[in-house]
C-alpha cells in the first residue's frame, strides 16, 4: 500500500511544482516586458538601475529631477496603486473657463509625462512590478483579479443596460399603443406622449453611458488608448489679435503642464532625450507637429514619445508656439590650425 500512496505524494508535488511554474512563468514574463517597456520609456532619465543621475538625460532635466528608484526605505513607502497613478496619471484641465491655472503646485511632477495614452494598463502594472524590482521587492498589486474585475464589471453595466432597454422600449410601447386608442375614439391622430417615457429613457441612456465607459476601461487593459486612431487635418488659423496669447499658453503648456522640456531642449534649457526645437519653426510643418502631439505612436510606432492627453486647443497652443522657435543657425567654430613644434 506504501507504493501507491508515494505515488499519490508524488503527483501532488508534480502538480503543486507545475503550479508554481506556471505561476513563477507569468511572473518572469510580465518582469521581462516591463524591464523592456522601462528600458525603451523610462531608463533616459531614470537609468538602468533606478539610480539617480544614471541616466544620460537626468543632468540636462529641469526640477524636480527623477526620483532614485533604488532607494528602498522612500519607494517602500509607495503602494503600488500610487506609483502607477504617478506614470498613468490624467492631465489636469487647464481650459480658461473654470480650469486650474497651470504651473500650479497640483501639476505632479510636471517634468515626467504620463503614460496613460501611451501603453495598456497591463503594460503599466508590468512597469510598476519591474521598478519594485529596482529596490529589492515585489509588487504586491493582484493584476489577473484587476481584469477579472473589469470583466465582472463589464457583464454588469450589460445586464443593467438591457433591463433599462426592456423598461425603455416597454413604456414606450404603452404610450404608443395609449395614443393609437385615444386616436380611434376620437377618429383624428394623436401624437404620442413622449413624456409618458421620458424617465426610462433617462434611465436608459445612463445605462449606455455606464457600459461604455466599462467596455473602454477593460479594452484599454489590453489594448493601447491611442492604437488605429488616426488625427484629422486641424485648423490651425487665428485671428491676428488672438496670435500672442495662443502662443504665450503654448509656452506655458509646453513647460508647466505636459513637460515637453524634460526632453526637448531650446536655447540651451532643457533635456536631450529628443531632438533640439529651437529651429523647429524653420523645420517642421505646423499641421505634422499637431498631429504628432496628439498622437505620436500614430506616426512612428517606435517613438520614445508618449501620447500626453492633449485636447485640440492644447495642441493647437503647443503647435503655435513651437511655430515661433527660430532660432539663427549657429555657426561652425572654425578649429585652431595645429600649431607645428
Amino acid at each position: 500500500m506504501k507504493a501507491p500512496r508515494l505515488g499519490i505524494i508524488g503527483l501532488a508535488v508534480g502538480v503543486i511544482g507545475g503550479m508554481a511554474f506556471i505561476t513563477g512563468g507569468c511572473a518572469n514574463e510580465q518582469e521581462k516586458r516591463g524591464h523592456e517597456l522601462y528600458t525603451h520609456y523610462c531608463s533616459d532619465c531614470h537609468g538602468e538601475s533606478g539610480k539617480q543621475n544614471e541616466g544620460f538625460n537626468w543632468s540636462a532635466m529641469p526640477d524636480p529631477k527623477p526620483k532614485d528608484l533604488s532607494n528602498k526605505s522612500e519607494m517602500s513607502t509607495f503602494k503600488d496603486e500610487e506609483l502607477f497613478a504617478t506614470i498613468s496619471r490624467d492631465m489636469l484641465d487647464t481650459s480658461e473657463e473654470g480650469g486650474d491655472t497651470i504651473g500650479d503646485d497640483d501639476f505632479a511632477v510636471p517634468t515626467m509625462p504620463t503614460f496613460k495614452y501611451t501603453l495598456s494598463e497591463d503594460e503599466l502594472w508590468s512597469i510598476v512590478g519591474y521598478v519594485r524590482t529596482l529596490h529589492g521587492a515585489k509588487m504586491e498589486f493582484n493584476v489577473a483579479a484587476r481584469k477579472t474585475s473589469l470583466e465582472e464589471g463589464l457583464k454588469t453595466a450589460q445586464a443593467k443596460f438591457e433591463q433599462a432597454k426592456q423598461a425603455y422600449e416597454a413604456a414606450e410601447k404603452k404610450a404608443s399603443d395609449e395614443a393609437e386608442r385615444k386616436s380611434e375614439q376620437l377618429k383624428k391622430d394623436v401624437d404620442v406622449d413622449e413624456s409618458a417615457y421620458a424617465a426610462e429613457q433617462a434611465a436608459m441612456g445612463q445605462a449606455k453611458k455606464e457600459m461604455d465607459v466599462t467596455q473602454v476601461a477593460l479594452n484599454n487593459f489590453s489594448t493601447r488608448a491611442g492604437k488605429g486612431l488616426s488625427i484629422p487635418r486641424p485648423d490651425l488659423t487665428a485671428k491676428p489679435a488672438d496670435v500672442a496669447k495662443l502662443v504665450d499658453r503654448g509656452k506655458q503648456l509646453y513647460e508647466n503642464k505636459y513637460g515637453c522640456n524634460g526632453c526637448h531642449n531650446v536655447g540651451g534649457e532643457g533635456g536631450k532625450i529628443g531632438p533640439a526645437l529651437d529651429r523647429a519653426g524653420f523645420r517642421l510643418n505646423a499641421t505634422w507637429v499637431y498631429r504628432w502631439l496628439k498622437n505620436p505612436q500614430a506616426m512612428d510606432a517606435h517613438t520614445r514619445m508618449p501620447a500626453l492627453g492633449l485636447n485640440d486647443a492644447d495642441a493647437k497652443a503647443v503647435t503655435m508656439y513651437v511655430a515661433t522657435l527660430r532660432a539663427p543657425k549657429s555657426e561652425p567654430v572654425a578649429e585652431k590650425p595645429v600649431e607645428k613644434p
